[in-house]
């Protein structure tokens, strides 16, 4: 069964998205393509609850291990490489699955908006020291001078969109402002389908949560940071910014206690929940599937297949 577009399961952390995506696949002859934000990095597996090979059932699975933690990758380079991977399903005959809950990456990814032009690391690197010379207030005034509409919208602590508004206005000519209202007239570049897991209880999701950031500890996660530090990733790269490994990365250079470490591992993970079901209910497009005290596959398989049966007829 084909769409001729994209089915997407997405969700906040630790509500089942890899196995029903897995199983999804199965039921339609599709393969999966990730949409995680830090499940593209080599070596970081335990910490990103990245789907080991018994979970993926035999079925492709696309945006794993894609760069090394040493690299900066960005929602442009995703968009890029992503789309690649879709445009090689669908002309398999096979129907994509989008899973994942890194919302920014799934709507950019889905609507064809880039975040070009791509980014100059050198540029960037001169731009973010001339704001920690200057202070932010400053970079902002500065900004407002080019785009007044970004500068009224971002805060002068907000350093690091401070510093995208200049690099694009410096290698395009264009406002980020001018930028978006150009991206947003373009047609979308696949026709979607949307399905978005949550709990009816928020303390059943928090509980699961607690229960996952156990279950990574006991699997070696410390042992996982620990040898991405040996292997010189520094502290505040972009891999090492994901929820699990900041704060253990931390412990291990002696910053805090292990067991402050971990319980602020849960208490991140669970805001990061928070914000990513505040992220899906701004669209009203998604289909909720909402679990009671666990996940229910076959319900769910049953549901998305209706839904696309729907859709197509």
């Amino acid at each position: 069964m084909n769409t001729s577009g994209v089915i997407v399961i997405t969700g906040p952390t630790a509500t089942g998205k890899s196995v029903l995506g897995a199983h999804l696949a199965v039921a339609l002859d599709g393969e999966v393509v990730s949409a995680d934000s830090m499940q593209v990095y080599e070596r970081m597996d335990i910490g990103t609850a990245k789907p080991s090979s018994e979970e993926m059932f035999g079925v492709p699975h696309h945006m794993l291990s894609i760069v090394s933690p040493l690299e900066d990758y960005s929602v442009s380079r995703y968009i890029t490489d992503a789309a690649l991977c879709i445009d090689g399903i669908l002309e398999r005959g096979k129907q994509p699955i989008l899973v994942g809950g890194t919302g920014l990456y799934i709507d950019s990814l889905l609507s064809g908006r880039g975040f070009s032009p791509r980014g100059n690391t050198e540029l960037r690197r001169e731009l973010e020291e001339g704001y920690d010379r200057a202070g932010g207030e400053a970079m902002l005034s500065l900004l407002r001078g080019v785009d007044p509409e970004s500068a009224d919208r971002l805060h002068a602590n907000d350093r690091k969109r401070i510093v995208r508004a200049f690099e694009i206005y410096k290698l395009s000519g264009k406002t980020i402002t001018q930028h978006d209202k150009e991206t947003r007239t373009l047609p979308e570049r696949y026709k979607s389908l949307k399905f978005a897991l949550t709990f009816s209880e928020r303390q059943t999701l928090y509980r699961r949560i607690d229960k996952r950031v156990d279950s990574m500890l006991a699997a070696g996660l410390a042992d996982e940071v620990r040898s991405l530090l040996d292997m010189g990733v520094p502290q505040n790269s972009t891999a090492m910014q994901a929820i699990g490994y900041k704060e253990i990365a931390g412990a291990i250079k002696g910053e805090h206690e292990m067991g402050a470490a971990v319980a602020r591992i849960k208490q991140e993970s669970r805001r990061y929940a928070k914000r990513q079901l505040t992220w899906l209910r701004r669209d009203a497009g998604v289909n909720w599937i909402t679990w009671e005290k666990e996940p229910d596959v076959e319900a769910a398989l049953h549901f998305i297949i209706t839904e696309i049966n729907h859709e197509t007829h």
